[in-house]
Order: structure tokens, then C-alpha cells, then sequence
């Protein structure tokens, strides 16, 4: 069996044209057949590279000839298997990450300890401190005896960690150790910056103090950042192996543990399904938080309503397509629109009421609009997958841009939260009416989603207080709904209206003069529960539109200080969009109405 040599180095001193030698370098590992990782950085080089030996030998001296990087003198080791799947060559701000400005190990460095030195200091009993500068995960295989260990997980932790040690350790000699020394280059002259008045760092860290001493006042292996994970004394290969997770290094032992799924967990990382969804919940309300502090919509913003112009107005005019479409505006507010230059193309250019347009043209109506009205952000997360998202939504809240609110939306803020997907609601709530919402997690799933509520298998429970007390316990309502709009057909004269089936069951009767009532939507119509108990004379207390004695208020939604809307989205059944299974979601926090 052929063996590998896998060397490791690293120097700080200054490298110009760093690009250049990045790329006559890539050209060299590829011609030699070479892998492990090259990091190149205007402070100098870091490298863990193997091959056969030939090769190896080949790029230590192409190496040696770069000014600056001559006798390199890499730490050497054999494997059986070449340890690394590719060669990777990268150009950084800094060979090894700490981010403490002006540290320059080309410079100045700690005092230097050869590993034999510290054997004598350590056989002497000499009062010392060992300091270890590794992270938390790599400590775990091995370290010297009575050693100082950092809760670190990054290197960029180190100085915060020191602002913790106890001050009289300031007085006292300390050595700092690593895999390779690297990291001591920088840890020595930052403990000097700190006090730290007798610093040294461990010539060739712990790899150097195996090779010259072995294992004395050692205990355990030491982790290196390759495929090995770790090496003995010897500098011999362990039989350990580490978690892709949360990189810590396990024992032939612990990767027996039934919590160890390759590339996924191990004994030290594992979480149970609610585990998870609790440390997931925690991520999603922080960033819930940080999206709505400050509300994106408080500021006043300039805001473009599109609209795109049907076929069936081929060759007519913008001010008859804009009046037909949104008769809700009278025609002397389009014309001073016009007049205002609200009225824009696509590249922003005002345009006449009298100017012709084209099937598929798109024109904007400039809106400079105040500040927002301000929203509940209550939103209780109750479940999620890598298909759907099931939320509790409060009021007022509204779930897609529309009237008074183009920032202050549900949409928006799960934008933020789940980017760089863009969650779409499979369904609708008004912004004034709270509970369970079903939302997509790409257009993939909506698709799957979204047509089981038009094909009505959706079975949707709500909760309502009414105004009045019904004489049955159970009744229904069938009066059509014209889509679109807040009225029905059969009040109105409107022909057209579409179906729509509402089945209603009385829980309770209140001394109030009012009533909780179960509610059962067949079909889906905007505002359906709401009009049909409007038009059965039982109006759901707190509606700001559809009011008591078949009167019509003018606000379409509730402020968030007006009294709430009593209607709660309860419980919902669909298919799973993923396993196709039956599946149903309840709410919590049942709200009381009375």
C-alpha cells in the first residue's frame, strides 16, 4: 500500500501579487497531484498539503524559492490514505483568523520554547502556566496536564476568553501551546498587550513537542484539520472521527453511541425533534424581532402601484383603462392625478390621460405615503418543515400588501426571516382576524398547497362571537359572495355572485346578548363568514365593516388600538404537501371573547 506524506508550515512575512502566486500555484498542485488547502494572505502562508513523497518534496522547494519563504522546514507524517478530497487554494485577509488590529507576527512574537525546554521546565515542577490557545472541540482529544483551557469555539473568541482569566495569572510565566504554533503567533504578543509580563509560545505547538519528546505530561492525541482528526504521540493516525456538526472529535466509542448519524449529530450535538424546533423557534422570533424593530413601514416612503393593462384594451386610452379597472376612484381624482404626474410608465416617465396602450404594457400610480399604520407582531410560530411553515397570526396584521399597508405585512416579514426563500400564505386571512395560517415554504409547495383550498378538501374551523342569540344551534348560510369585493351579489343587485356555504353551530349564548359560535367555511370567499353572519343578522362583534342592523361602517380593517375583530382562524386539515398524509393544525391560545 502506497503511503502519503502530509506536511504542515505556515510563515509570517509579507507576499505581494498574491493573485499571481495563487494561480502558479493551482498549476503546480494539479500537475503533482496534490491535496489539502493553501491559505496566502498579505501576512504570509498556511498550508496542509499531502501527496507522495516526490511531489511533496517538488512543492516544499518551489516554495522555498518565493522571497520570503525560504527554509520552510515542514512538520512531515505518513498515512495510509491520502487524507484531504481536493486542493484548494485561497486568498485572505489573514492566514490564520483573529481579527485584532495591529497583531504582526512578521514583526514581533513571544519568546520561543523548544519543546525539550518545556520538558525540563515540566519535569522540574516548575511553576508555569500552560496555556491552551485551541478551540473547545479540539481540546477534547488531548491536552497537556494541568493545562489552561479558553471556552473558545473560534479564535476570534481568544481575547474576550483572556479578559476573563483571573489577574494575578498576569504575573506568573506562561507558555502557550496550539496544533502547530500558528495560533501562539498572534496569542503571545496579544497576552503581552494585555499585561501578561512573561510570555512564551511553544516552538512548533504540539505536533514539534510529539516529534522531539513524545508524550510526557501529555494525556490524550492531539485534533489536526485534516481527514485523520487526530494523531497519537507517535504521530500515528487515531481511529477517531469527528462530527460534521458541531466538530467535535469522537472516540471509537462514542461513534457507537446510536446518537452519531454521520454528517448529521453526534452524543454531543444530538437534539430531539423538540429540541430542535425549540433552538429553530428561538433563531426565527430573534429575527422576527430585528424585522420589525423599528416597523419597516413607520417612516413616510414613496411607493409605485402597478398596473397592467389587459388585452380587451388594446388601443384605448390610460385614463379609460385606469377608470374602468379601479371604478372605486371618481374620475376627478384620476384627472388630478394625471395633472400631478402620478401616472408613470415603466421607466417612471408621466404619461397623459389621453396617451394610447398596449395588451401587457405596465404603468405605476406614485403614491408618497405616510407613515404606516402600526401592526401586531405577536407571530407565534407552531410548526415548520422543510415544506411548510404553521403560524398563529395576530391582529391587526394584514398577510399581503394591500390598502393602507405595503411594508407592514405578513409577507414582508417572513421575506426577511426565511431569506433567502420567500414563504407564500396557501390562503387568506383579513389583517383584523387572528389564528392559523398555512404557509408555503418555496412555489414548489404553494402549488401543491394552494389548489386543495381551491378544490375545497381544506376543512377550516373558526371561532366567532355575534351580535344576538340564533334560535337554532345549528344553521347555515348559501347567499353568494361577489369576489373581490366586501358586498354580495344578493344585497346589492349584483349579479354574478359566486357561491359560497357557511355552516354555523352555537357553543354558547352569553348574558351580554351575545354568542360563541363554531364555524364551518365550505367555500372560500373574501370576507364570507363575516357577510354571511352580516346578512343572518348575527354581525361579529368588533367588525369595523360590517356592523350591526345590516350597516356598512367605512373602515375595511381595525387599528391596532380599536377594539379586536372576534373571529379566530381555530383549526385547519390538509394534505401534507411532502408525505400526502392527513395532517391538522389547532391553535393554543384560544382567545376569549368575552
Amino acid at each position: 500500500m502506497s503511503q502519503f506524506v502530509n506536511i504542515s508550515t505556515y510563515r509570517f512575512t509579507p507576499l505581494p501579487e498574491l493573485k499571481t502566486l495563487r494561480n502558479r500555484l493551482t498549476d503546480f498542485c494539479a500537475d503533482h497531484r496534490l491535496k489539502g488547502t493553501i491559505l496566502l494572505a498579505p501576512e504570509g502562508i498556511n498550508l496542509f498539503v499531502a501527496g507522495e513523497e516526490a511531489d511533496i518534496d517538488a512543492i516544499v522547494a518551489y516554495l522555498e524559492r518565493v522571497p520570503g519563504l525560504e527554509n520552510l522546514n515542514p512538520k512531515r507524517s505518513v498515512s495510509g490514505h491520502q487524507p484531504f478530497t481536493r486542493m484548494l487554494i485561497k486568498n485572505k485577509q489573514e492566514i490564520i483568523a483573529f481579527g485584532v488590529p495591529g497583531i504582526d507576527p512578521a514583526k514581533h512574537t513571544s519568546r520561543r520554547l523548544p519543546a525539550r525546554e518545556l520538558k525540563q521546565w515540566l519535569d522540574e515542577k516548575k511553576d508555569v502556566v500552560l496555556l491552551d490557545t485551541r478551540n473547545d472541540y479540539e481540546i477534547r482529544l488531548g491536552t497537556f496536564r494541568n493545562a489552561q483551557k479558553l471556552p473558545i469555539t473560534h479564535f476570534r473568541d481568544f481575547p474576550a476568553a483572556v479578559a476573563a482569566m483571573p489577574e494575578e495569572l498576569k504575573n506568573k510565566t506562561v507558555v502557550s501551546f496550539c496544533t502547530g504554533g500558528i495560533r501562539c503567533e498572534k496569542a503571545g504578543p496579544y497576552l503581552e498587550s494585555v499585561g501578561f509580563k512573561d510570555v512564551y509560545q511553544l516552538d512548533g505547538g504540539i505536533l514539534r513537542y510529539f516529534e522531539e519528546v513524545g508524550s510526557d505530561h501529555y494525556d490524550g492525541d492531539c485534533f489536526v484539520f485534516d481527514q485523520r482528526v487526530g494523531v497519537d504521540p507517535s504521530l500515528q493516525e487515531t481511529p477517531d472521527a469527528q462530527c460534521f456538526a458541531c466538530l467535535t472529535p469522537l472516540s471509537p466509542e462514542e461513534q457507537k453511541d446510536p446518537r452519531f448519524v454521520m454528517g448529521r449529530s453526534c452524543p454531543y450535538c444530538f437534539k430531539t425533534p423538540e429540541q430542535s424546533f425549540a433552538a429553530t423557534l428561538e433563531k426565527r422570533y430573534a429575527a422576527i424581532r430585528e424585522a420589525t424593530t423599528p416597523l419597516p413601514g413607520r417612516e413616510p416612503y414613496r411607493n409605485l402601484r402597478p398596473a397592467i393593462v389587459p388585452a380587451k384594451y388594446e388601443g384605448r386610452t390610460i385614463g379609460d383603462f385606469l377608470k374602468e379597472v379601479l371604478h372605486h376612484i371618481s374620475a376627478e381624482e384620476w384627472d388630478a392625478m394625471f395633472t400631478a404626474n402620478r401616472i408613470v410608465d415603466k421607466n417612471e416617465r408621466p404619461v397623459t390621460k389621453d396617451h394610447p396602450v398596449k395588451a401587457g404594457d405596465r404603468y405605476f400610480h406614485i403614491q408618497e405615503l405616510a407613515s404606516e399604520p402600526d401592526i401586531s407582531c405577536d407571530i407565534k410560530i407552531c410548526y415548520e418543515d422543510e415544506a411548510i411553515i404553521v403560524i398563529e397570526k395576530p391582529a391587526p396584521l394584514p398577510v399581503h400588501s394591500g390598502g393602507r399597508f405595503h411594508r407592514n405585512t405578513l409577507v414582508a416579514i417572513l421575506d426577511k426571516v426565511y431569506a433567502p426563500q420567500r414563504p407564500r400564505p396557501a390562503h387568506r386571512l383579513d389583517a383584523s382576524t387572528t389564528g392559523i395560517l398555512v404557509i408555503a415554504r418555496t412555489k414548489h409547495f404553494a402549488g401543491k398547497l394552494q389548489p386543495q383550498f381551491e378544490r375545497q378538501v381544506v376543512d377550516k374551523v373558526y371561532l366567532a362571537r355575534v351580535w344576538g342569540h340564533p334560535t337554532e344551534d345549528r344553521f347555515e348560510c348559501h347567499i353568494p359572495i361577489s369576489e373581490g369585493t366586501r358586498d354580495f351579489g344578493s344585497h346589492y343587485g349584483m349579479e354574478g355572485g359566486l357561491p359560497a356555504t357557511t355552516l354555523f353551530e352555537v357553543k354558547e349564548r352569553y348574558p351580554d346578548g351575545t354568542s360563541l359560535l363554531e364555524v364551518k367555511p365550505l367555500t372560500g370567499r373574501t370576507n364570507q363568514i363575516r357577510v354571511h353572519l352580516w346578512e343572518l343578522g348575527f354581525p361579529i362583534y368588533g367588525d369595523p365593516t360590517y356592523l350591526k342592523n345590516k350597516q356598512l361602517g367605512k373602515a375595511l380593517s381595525r387599528d391596532i388600538e380599536d377594539k379586536p375583530l372576534c373571529l379566530h382562524a381555530h383549526r385547519i386539515t390538509f394534505n401534507h404537501p411532502l408525505s400526502g398524509d392527513r395532517v391538522t393544525f389547532q391553535t393554543e391560545r384560544t382567545p376569549d371573547f368575552r
